[in-house]
């Protein structure tokens, strides 16, 4: 029976025996890992620790971009009954050093010289690690090589072949299988323990939802530190499909072409850049382009509309969709490799015109939601269940209510144990048998969940009106000037925002303007520049409430950094970290003006 990971792993090498169960990029050209190279692999590293002493329950600490190394490792450790602890290649020395040292682990693995320098950076601070293992091939003093390892590991099967078993056994569904630390936008990184049947119960759930089988081809680039991601790499391990990894972040939209996936998780920041992309693409061609594109979009969202409400289609509304796939359409989605099934979008909110744009071309991007502490995914958008601006209904297994304040309440096998070594915190989180997600939300009539925003995000503005500021961050993704927005407004008389703009749109502007600037400072403090992204900004929230609208803004001329910590490994703003480092930046937009009224843009600013 596949109730606990390890065993998944044998149901997986002994069901799908493939020559391209993994592809990766290599010397410009993607190579191939087969099912049986990759289950040798993992079997010969899971007892190569083994012989190091990584016991049951101890922690791993797993310092790597995605590749193939990176499941490997992980499903070595997690078959050795041991807690992988997942760390993002973008964190500063300190906050590697804290994951370290809070997890109490025991063995560290690099991928490269990069991720080595940081934590021999640490010096003496990591006393209780054991072992320093690198995937590099060079030899590193100080560090055990992982070609050498599995090298040991295959001399220990020969010797011992049923021993990789027998610690497969051994394991039990309510057994520990990661440690996964909280992305902390609102303080401390947190240690969440998730257990073998959390993952389980999740990954069995979402293969039976979006059918994803042997068949299938898949892209991974989210980082598999993030819980979404490695949950979905056990999805399509558990279903068999072949997995190819993007080079990085920067490389998908080549990568998509060359690897013609079936299905791609992301986080809405893509979609978003996609959608920009095109639009830039469109606005800058001929007035006839752009006519057709329109038009074609246009049929697309109407077509769309009877497809969603599940009405019959009129037969020229069928002609035109079709020409307008022949026009439009079929050209973009030619940009994703031409075999997308479909997208599934999480992390963070998707705006709606974005999730109806791609629908309208006939790319479906199925949103759901969930967090860290439940493996990850309570609700979810699919076939035949899908509703756009919504995060979907719950999954099986999974019970959600509202609390009276409005609080997303959720219950389920996918819930954590706990938070490690913070007991009365995770009492709290715990209280009453339901997990409390710190968001506010409703189910609408028809079973689908909104999520309208964090319980501790929400603005009281001094004339008492609440507002969600994550309501208004996310209508502005769509702003052709914006790239990142943080709204204030907590007890002050008006709401504002601090703005990272997209620097290659206002640089153009700029230049369509004839602005001249030397710097980025310069630009964004320039009264027209500004000016500028503040009427988008007005367009693209003139329904809200005249209480909810933005007053005044400053362009920042810089974006928010992980390493100062204003934004988590997962590109989520910390607004606690940024209304302080941005204090003087944001009084400035609150003091009175001479003729006592404000206006409507602000000149920008740097920190």
């Amino acid at each position: 029976m596949c109730d606990t990971l390890a065993r998944l792993f044998l149901k997986t090498v002994s069901s799908y025996a493939k020559s391209d169960f993994m592809l990766y990029k290599q010397n410009g050209t993607y190579q191939t890992v087969s099912t049986f190279e990759f289950e040798k692999k993992v079997i010969h590293l899971a007892l190569a620790l083994n012989q190091l002493g990584l016991a049951k329950g101890e922690k791993l600490i797993l310092l790597a971009e995605n590749r193939p190394e990176w499941v490997i490792t992980d499903l070595a450790a997690i078959c050795n009954g041991a807690l992988t602890v997942p760390v993002y290649t973008s964190l500063t020395a300190s906050q590697v050093a804290y994951m370290i040292e809070d997890s109490d682990a025991s063995i560290v693995v690099v991928s490269n010289e990069e991720q080595r320098l940081k934590v021999q950076s640490l010096g003496d601070r990591l006393k209780n690690i054991r072992h320093f293992i690198t995937m590099e091939d060079k030899p590193v003093d100080g560090y055990l090589n992982l070609t050498s390892l599995l090298a040991a590991g295959q001399k220990a099967e020969a010797e011992t072949p049923l021993k990789f078993r027998e610690l497969v056994d051994r394991i039990s569904p309510d057994d520990e299988a990661s440690l996964v630390y909280t992305s902390g936008t609102s303080g401390i990184p947190k240690g969440v323990i998730l257990t073998h049947r959390n993952f389980v119960s999740n990954v069995r759930t979402c293969v039976s939802i979006f059918d994803i089988s042997d068949r299938d081809t898949v892209l991974s680039f989210l980082p598999l530190s993030h819980v979404l991601e490695r949950m979905v790499m056990f999805a399509y391990l558990y279903a068999g499909a072949t997995i190819g990894f993007a080079e990085n972040l920067e490389t998908v939209a080549q990568n998509l072409l060359e690897i013609k996936p079936q299905i791609m998780v992301s986080v809405p920041r893509v979609f978003e850049k996609i959608y920009a992309g095109v639009m830039d693409t469109i606005l800058g061609s001929s007035g006839l382009t752009r006519k057709i594109f329109f038009w074609a979009q246009k049929t697309g969202k109407r077509y769309a509309s009877y497809e969603l409400a599940r009405k019959p289609l009129p037969t020229g509304l069928k002609l035109k969709r079709q020409l307008a796939h022949h026009l439009v359409f079929g050209k973009i989605i030619e940009k994703t490799g031409g075999g997308v099934r479909f997208f599934i979008s999480g992390g963070a909110p998707l705006a709606k015109d974005i999730a109806e744009f791609f629908y309208a071309i006939g790319l479906t991007i199925y949103e759901g939601y969930g967090l860290t502490e439940t493996s990850p995914v309570l609700t979810v958008n699919c076939s035949g269940s899908l509703k756009l601006g919504t995060v979907g209904k719950p999954i099986p297994g999974v019970e959600i209510k509202i609390a009276a304040d409005g609080e997303i309440l959720a219950r389920g096998p996918n819930v954590m144990k706990g938070y490690y070594k913070r007991e009365q915190e995770t009492q709290e989180a715990l209280a009453g048998g339901w997990f409390h997600t710190g968001d506010i939300g409703y189910l609408d009539e028809d079973g689908f969940l909104v999520i309208t925003d964090r319980k501790k995000d929400l603005i009281v503005t001094s004339g008492g009106k609440n507002v969600a500021p994550q309501v208004i961050e996310n209508l502005l993704s769509t702003c052709p000037y914006v790239n990142t927005v943080v709204v204030i407004g907590d007890r002050r008389r008006f709401i504002s925002a601090l703005v990272v703009p997209d620097f290659d749109q206002l640089e153009g502007l700029a230049r369509s303007r004839e602005i001249q600037f030397t710097s980025r400072q310069e630009l964004v403090n320039n009264p027209e520049i500004v000016s500028s992204v503040m009427a988008e900004i007005r367009r693209a929230t003139a329904n809200l409430a005249s209480y909810e609208k933005i007053k005044k803004i400053v362009l920042l001329d810089h974006d928010f950094e992980i390493e100062k910590e204003e934004i988590t490994p997962t590109l989520k703003v910390k607004r606690t970290e940024v209304e302080s480092r941005y204090h003087e930046l944001i009084e400035s937009l609150y003091r009175e003006e001479p003729s006592g009224s404000c206006s409507d843009s602000s000149p920008g600013g740097s920190k």
